[in-house]
């Protein structure tokens, strides 16, 4: 072995013991995690905390290093806070609407991607609501609106009904696949099969790729990938994680006809949750049933410079021809001016309900 071998065995020697005391000190840190998180549940604060965890990043850069950057120590700490917010959440429920497979899977494995958590298959978006409501599980995901369908009415309705809040939003570009068994030629798939929407979703492919083939609906796309193997020179239409799930062959990436669809799904539980800086604040309110009720509560928010992302009416369901009116805007329910706008909105109002403030997706 030559000197430089030897050196560079030194070196590397070093470097483990650094590693052993890296990894000692993250666990000492994930335990105090640990205790944080223990105590923010008995002072029934939220969790998450995105203005901390800037600071955290804030006091990282103040220190001047050699051989690191800014962009470095970020990434290396994203994943040690995401590991440390982990151990804080601990194992969480969180169900919602299924088969395995679906967007709404998608959507759930997306938002708690960094906690532990075990996820439960619901057949209806009412049996997501029930099981938040008796604490079979800690949090539902719902999908709430679609930019091309428009608002699942069964999630709006259930929000009024229930005490429950949002708590957090997933939006979820839309990306169908062709999945068959395994690889063969578009000229032998002889059937189609997936849910109504998923289908006339992907029309134009179909006429310039598959005219002839029978089109048969399923209750999911995800069911539309399993039922597959009961099906001679079939093809379904649904998502990577079905195939995944499934062991299916993606035959055609991203068949939708248009590249602007989203679903926006909406994580309701308890808790209501603190500010982070970029939040959306959902609500539902009715006016009296006179000219002008609706612009003079909606000055609550003009005239603060609040900017309000979904209006939406609902009938009421009480009275023929009343609406609520379900409205989405910027801002969180703790800050100042948010506090005098529904003050104000409740004097010219019917009735008010706070959905949730949430922190924003975009």
């Amino acid at each position: 072995m030559t000197d430089a071998d030897k050196e560079l065995e030194e070196l590397r020697s070093e470097i483990s013991k650094i590693d052993s005391s890296i990894i000692q000190l993250l666990e000492s840190r994930a335990s105090f995690a640990e205790k944080i998180g223990a105590l923010k549940k008995k002072l029934g604060r939220h969790i998450i905390d995105r203005i901390h965890e800037q600071k955290v990043y804030e006091k990282l850069f103040s220190n001047p290093l050699k051989h690191l950057t800014k962009a470095q120590i970020q990434a290396i700490y994203r994943e040690i806070i995401a590991s440390c917010r982990a151990v804080q959440l601990g194992e969480k429920r969180v169900a919602f609407l299924g088969p395995r497979g679906t967007f709404s899977d998608q959507a759930a494995k997306l938002y708690f991607s960094e906690a532990e958590a075990d996820f439960i298959i619901a057949k209806k978006i009412s049996d997501v609501f029930r099981q938040v409501i008796s604490e079979e599980v800690d949090y539902g995901v719902v999908p709430v609106e679609n930019s091309t369908q428009g608002s699942v009415p069964i999630t709006l309705d259930l929000l009024l009904e229930s005490d429950l809040k949002v708590v957090g939003e997933i939006v979820l570009r839309i990306k169908h696949n062709l999945i068959t068994l395994n690889e063969i030629p578009l000229s032998e798939i002889q059937i189609i099969l997936s849910k109504d929407q998923a289908l006339g979703q992907c029309r134009r492919f179909i006429e310039e790729n598959l005219p002839n083939a029978e089109l048969i609906e399923t209750k999911s796309t995800a069911r539309a990938v399993e039922m597959l193997s009961k099906y001679n020179s079939a093809a379904a239409i649904g998502t990577d994680l079905a195939a995944e799930i499934y062991h299916r062959t993606i035959l055609s990436k991203g068949i939708e006809d248009s590249r602007n669809n989203f679903t926006r799904f909406f994580v309701i539980g308890h808790e209501e949750t603190s500010p982070t800086g970029n939040d959306k604040t959902s609500i539902v309110f009715s006016v009296k049933h006179v000219p002008g009720a609706l612009l003079s509560a909606l000055k609550a928010f003009s005239s603060r410079d609040i900017n309000l992302t979904k209006l939406e009416s609902r009938p009421s369901r009480l009275t023929p021809w009343e609406y609520y009116f379900y409205t989405d805007f910027e801002g969180h329910v703790l800050e100042d001016r948010v506090k005098e706008a529904l003050k104000e909105l409740k004097n010219s109002t019917l009735y008010i309900k706070i959905l949730g403030s949430y922190e924003s997706s975009k």
